[in-house]
């Protein structure tokens, strides 16, 4: 992984699209504030992808009008172990050898080992 902290990374550079939550209500079949909610729930995840922007949800968490199989478990584990949602979508975004980022292999269903590195950073 990088040597740089998850927090500090660029997440507009990490994360190719972003949905606000209108948008990724819209896609999901939900309100806005039922986004919000899975927000708080972290069912999803959400941040300020760059300055002047308001919280943004990574399009990729969202796959055939669902969260990507396998995140709300990974999203509570690592938020139990300390971690923000800047820091997850971060880490979900970078070449961790698996191969390739994390979020490419849940949306793919390969999540095991994902949920295994997971597991052992909240720890």
């Amino acid at each position: 992984m990088s040597e740089l902290p998850l927090a500090e990374h660029d997440l507009a550079a990490l994360v190719e699209e972003w949905l606000d939550w209108s948008e990724a209500g819209r896609l999901l079949g939900v309100t806005e504030a039922k986004v919000r909610t899975m927000i708080r729930d972290h069912e999803l995840a959400a941040a300020v992808p760059r300055p002047g922007a308001g919280p943004q949800v990574p399009a990729g968490f969202i796959q055939d009008g669902l969260p990507v199989k396998g995140l709300p478990g990974l999203l509570t584990v690592l938020h139990d172990g300390g971690y923000d949602d800047r820091e997850i979508i971060a880490w979900l975004h970078l070449d961790l050898d698996l191969p390739g980022r994390p979020i490419d292999a849940l949306r793919e269903n390969r999540g095991s080992e994902v949920k295994r590195r997971a597991q052992a950073m909240a720890l």
